[in-house]
């Protein structure tokens, strides 16, 4: 049957934005090359007229730089163009990426909203409420236990709010008396201040001149 009816042939792909604008840009890159490579050539004979004088020979050169300037600007044309598509393309391409990320979004929203819908169905909203109340009487519990741990033994019941008051007050005052020291002076019986400076003379009962030490002082000879 291929004999008779022969083969069809495979279809090419369509064409892929990104494809399409490596080669645009690969283009770009290449005239970019050549306008390089005519400056270089414009620059050497810019050189080449400062040094010559005006004559048939310069102006010869002048029409050469002037042929490769004008081929400059031809490349220069075409390298805008080209950049340009690229860039269009670019946005176009951007623009298609983020309708896909924004479908991607949306398609995963819809299962996470399926997905709980789906767990909450397995949440009993009265289990939770008998949980809570469970919990709070465990807590009350725990308390009343706590309270009877803490229960007094051996405290007298009869005991008057009043007079504990009133012997709270008495020891307040106690502790005040015993925080004040001025008893302790009179038991003491501190020193009085001294009526003379430290080293004054002083003079005995029975007219002996004695020192500062208290003791009886020794005439000195005379020289």
């Amino acid at each position: 049957m291929n004999r008779l009816f022969g083969t069809s042939k495979a279809k090419k792909p369509p064409p892929n934005l990104s494809d399409s604008i490596n080669n645009v840009d690969s283009r770009a890159d290449s005239v970019d090359k050549k306008i390089a490579r005519l400056d270089a050539e414009l620059k050497k004979y810019k050189d080449q007229m400062k040094k010559m004088r005006d004559g048939p020979s310069k102006n010869m050169v002048k029409q050469r730089a002037l042929r490769v300037l004008k081929q400059k600007k031809t490349y220069e044309s075409q390298m805008e163009n080209l950049r340009n598509q690229s860039f269009n393309m670019e946005q176009q391409n951007f623009a298609i990426q983020t309708v896909k990320d924004t479908k991607t979004t949306v398609d995963a929203m819809k299962l996470g909203v399926k997905e709980f819908k789906k767990e909450f169905k397995k949440v009993n909203i009265d289990q939770v409420e008998n949980l809570q109340d469970d919990m709070e009487d465990m807590l009350d519990q725990t308390n009343d236990i706590q309270e009877a741990l803490g229960r007094q033994y051996g405290c007298p019941d009869d005991l008057d709010e009043d007079d504990l008051e009133a012997e709270l007050d008495a020891l307040g005052d106690e502790l005040a008396l015993d925080e004040d020291s001025n008893y302790l002076d009179e038991a003491i019986g501190a020193p009085s201040i001294p009526s003379k400076e430290p080293g004054a003379d002083s003079v005995a009962a029975d007219g002996v001149k004695m020192d500062e030490f208290g003791l009886p002082e020794i005439p000195q000879k005379a020289q």
